[in-house]
């Protein structure tokens, strides 16, 4: 069986979610969901003016347990994740910004959704229906998380809200036009981001088109459970015995290959500073895409990260096929500069992006990379947040 038989559940088209959401209205808003174990909370409060008018807001659901997460519609970027550690304090956990400004002068996508196809594509070009297509080749000669100007630079539209005892939710939506950054047809989006009362921030996506497309979305943050510092002694395990090589351009040679025996394999926690120099990139670090164990076939668990000093766990569950491990390997050495001042170095953060395979538009036994009209893209990643037990 090839690779894209054997992953097609991972690509797999399912009907549009039918949860229902409130409008929420203009400029500040909060509500509560309860009191008590039963509390979530759903704030809404200004976040900054566009140059081109349009004024991003910022999201703050939190639940019971100590679990807080910021996000705003620019971009769809989560700006902060405060989780408790294991006495019970909350520390943020994702690298970002105090101020819509400061995401304005730019970033390495920092918690932001990536699209319309994330990761990277061979010199910008594919083949699809008999037509080429050239797009923005922003990553050497390739074509890197959706172009110039993609997902994690627009304004998102704000669908709706819903808020119960259990979760507090947000809808979003974009319509990427038929050209925009390359791409064929008019895709409309829809992303909701979910905290409920277990600590599971789920981020869910779907989006349908009137042409053939590719698509390949995913959340782009960079964790650090310690909340300052290196990630070298944070120890990580990744449900996946295989991974997609690469050439120098970390295009996939459409071929997968077994980890044992190489510093990429995470089938047993090994802490990240233990082997993050001898991957063989140049800087050294992790960016290499795994071939999950579970095959995209549900909602499972992809990776497991945990810090000894805070105690703080993090588990990544998706019904994706590949997951994207990246350690902030093109950090300046002094540091980058995030919230409240903290410099984060070189291996300050860990990125786990769920995903279809890089470049699989052009690599026919990759799981299927394309979106046709009639039907519809639905997927599920899971953000776990927890603390030894």
């Amino acid at each position: 069986m090839g690779l894209g038989a054997a992953f097609a559940a991972g690509g797999r088209l399912m009907a549009a979610s039918a949860e229902k959401f409130l409008p929420l209205p203009v400029g500040r808003f909060s509500k509560n969901s309860g009191t008590g174990p039963s509390l979530m909370k759903l704030d809404q409060l200004p976040f900054g003016r566009l140059p081109d008018g349009g004024e991003a807001v910022l999201f703050t659901v939190s639940n019971a347990r100590g679990v807080t997460v910021k996000f705003t519609n620019y971009g769809l970027i989560l700006t902060e994740i405060l989780v408790p550690d294991r006495a019970g304090k909350p520390g943020n956990i994702v690298l970002g910004f105090d101020t819509l400004d400061r995401y304005l002068k730019g970033h390495p996508f920092f918690g932001a959704i990536a699209g319309r196809v994330a990761n990277r594509i061979g010199k910008g070009q594919f083949t699809l229906d008999g037509k080429s297509y050239q797009l923005a080749t922003n990553n050497g000669a390739n074509h890197l998380h959706g172009g110039n100007v993609g997902f994690d630079k627009k304004l998102w539209k704000v669908e709706g809200y819903e808020l119960t005892p259990e979760k507090a939710s947000v809808r979003l939506t974009y319509l990427s036009p038929d050209g925009e950054e390359g791409y064929p047809g008019n895709l409309r989006v829809a992303v909701t981001y979910s905290l409920d009362q277990e600590n599971d921030l789920r981020i869910h996506y779907s989006a349908t088109t009137d042409r053939a497309t590719p698509i390949n979305l995913t959340n782009h943050s960079y964790f650090n459970l310690a909340g300052r510092g290196s990630i070298d002694d944070q120890v990580a395990e990744i449900f996946a015995a295989r991974y997609t090589p690469v050439d120098e351009g970390l295009i996939p040679l459409g071929t997968v290959a077994p980890v044992s025996g190489t510093p990429l394999d995470f089938t047993s926690p090994h802490r990240f500073g233990e082997r993050i120099n001898s991957t063989g990139l140049q800087p050294p670090g992790y960016d290499h895409n795994y071939v999950l164990d579970s095959g995209g076939k549900s909602v499972a668990l992809a990776a497991r990260v945990t810090d000894p000093g805070s105690g703080r766990v993090l588990e990544v569950l998706t019904d994706r096929p590949g997951i994207q491990l990246y350690t902030a390997n093109h950090f300046p050495a002094d540091g980058y500069e995030c919230n409240g001042g903290l410099k984060f170095p070189p291996h300050g953060a860990f990125c786990l992006e769920t995903q279809n395979f890089p470049d699989a538009i052009n690599k026919p036994s990759f799981p299927k990379a394309v979106l046709r009209p009639g039907e519809t893209y639905d997927t599920t990643t899971v953000f776990r947040f927890g603390r030894p037990r």
